[in-house]
């Protein structure tokens, strides 16, 4: 017998560190939160709710099929994605209703947490079932807590959406905020992201991107807006990515003068901020940080009136 299959099916994992034995009711759904990318941070709790669970509803079962017998742990697989997230919200209600524990899981991080799972405890919740969190690793806590940012918290929106102009005007909202927020992004869509966020976010909001986080190659680094796409010409986009913008200075700034901002304004429709602020600091003597962020600021109102 494989000691690990002893562990969970004594409890002797929680006994032998002298904490308490576990209480799993059924029927109930338990939403498991799993390792972003290094397994070793599994908790112990979610070891033992899919070692007894009668059921797993999986984001990709092949993926949740490596990660089970990595720990020795046999389990029915089945799927429930972005794509069949109504029916296989019908199939666990179908379990829950013959008195089985069934387990909610996506790749990588929790469930209903920018992933597929929110239609599915909706449901569950809304027939009357008990659902239960099993907390585990979440990549935007894991990213602020390298940033060094939100000592008042922060705003979480995962991925932007929609075409141009919808995405635009989401961005603005988090930007005008003054919070810290954050974002995720995939690698195919990251060259889009960086744009954005160099014509958006002011210069001086430090803005942190970390990809393959708690992976052999995790990368955090810090830069800000008019830096965006230098950085992105020495990384090219690899892994999933969350992205940190800190939270507005509450520091008052000097203002540019009215004769440098009309010569300005008539040559923000024609270059890019970084190269215009660059440009317009060297003939006015003005801190590039500054005309940055009032390039910035006025290309957002153009774009609200728009």
């Amino acid at each position: 017998m494989d000691s690990r299959k002893f562990l969970y099916d004594n409890n002797e994992l929680f006994q032998s560190i002298s904490l308490p034995s576990q209480d799993l009711p059924a029927p109930a759904l338990y939403v498991v939160g799993l390792p972003i990318g290094n397994l070793g941070d599994i908790t112990l709790r979610a070891l033992l709710v899919l070692s007894k669970a009668d059921c797993i509803a999986a984001e990709d079962t092949r993926e949740t099929r490596k990660l089970l017998e990595k720990f020795n742990i046999e389990s029915h697989l089945f799927p429930v994605h972005q794509h069949n997230e109504h029916k296989g919200a019908e199939k666990v209600l179908t379990y829950l209703a013959e008195g089985k524990r069934v387990a909610l899981v996506t790749d990588a991080g929790t469930p209903a947490v920018s992933d597929p799972g929110t239609k599915v405890v909706a449901q569950v919740r809304g027939q009357g079932y008990r659902v239960i969190p099993i907390p585990g690793a979440s990549a935007s806590v894991t990213a602020v807590s390298a940033a060094g940012m939100a000592p008042e918290g922060f705003t979480f929106h995962g991925f932007l959406n929609g075409g141009k102009k919808e995405r635009a005007g989401e961005l603005q909202k988090l930007i005008n905020s003054g919070r810290t927020f954050i974002l995720y992004e995939a690698p195919h869509r990251l060259e889009k992201l960086i744009d954005e966020l160099s014509e958006s976010v002011p210069a001086d909001r430090k803005i942190t991107i970390a990809r393959e986080l708690t992976k052999k190659f995790e990368q955090i680094d810090s830069l800000y807006a008019p830096d965006l796409r230098e950085w992105l010409s020495r990384n090219p986009p690899k892994g999933e990515y969350v992205i940190v913008v800190d939270a507005a200075s509450t520091s008052a700034e000097e203002t540019l003068k009215e004769e440098d901002k009309q010569w300005i304004d008539e040559l923000i429709p024609l270059l890019p901020a970084g190269q215009l602020s660059a440009i317009a600091s060297k003939i006015s003597r003005f801190p590039k940080k500054i005309i940055y962020n009032y390039i910035v600021s006025k290309k957002n109102s153009l774009t609200t009136m728009d």
